[in-house]
């Protein structure tokens, strides 16, 4: 697994109520969600992201509430993948569930700038930046967790398993 595209960053402790703020909870249409994706925190987001677009954080991203309308909503954006210093646990482990590749690696995080344009291969955890050319790795998911997000979320792998 691969994805390729150009850096949307963000800083540290990005939690739940800024990436979906919590008014639009009332659904969970992955398309509606994405129209307000990042909207507190980043009003141009939603005209700017395009398909393939790389989000990159510090520290803690996604701490807060644990919905998995965060990761739906960032997935949902057209977002490939997240890079962060840390992830909170639980949006961890929701965007795991949903599909939504992430990975953690400080270096890369602290490194990367917003307009670059990254490659990640996910079978290597490794990341390299194209604008700069320099290289990071990060930790590559279990078999088992590619198979999930490949799936394109869990409960597709489990009606695919069974």
């Amino acid at each position: 697994m691969n994805a390729k595209g150009k850096v949307i960053k963000y800083g540290n402790n990005v939690d739940t109520d800024v990436i979906i703020p919590a008014r639009y909870l009332n659904t969970s249409d992955p398309a509606e969600l994405a129209s307000h994706c990042m909207e507190d925190l980043d009003a141009g987001f939603i005209s700017k992201v395009k398909k393939g677009d790389v989000m990159v954080a510090g520290k803690n991203f996604g701490c807060g509430s644990s919905r998995e309308h965060a990761p739906i909503s960032i997935k949902a954006s057209g977002i490939s993948c997240v890079i962060a210093e840390t992830f909170a646990r639980i949006f961890y482990r929701n965007s795991i569930n949903i599909g939504l590749p992430i990975i953690e690696c400080p270096e890369a995080a602290i490194d990367i700038k917003d307009s670059d344009e990254v490659e990640i291969d996910f079978d290597k955890g490794s990341i390299k930046n194209l604008t700069t050319g320099k290289a990071y790795q990060g930790q590559p998911f279990p078999e088992f967790m590619q198979e999930i997000i490949s799936a394109d979320g869990l409960i597709n792998y489990i009606k695919k398993t069974k």
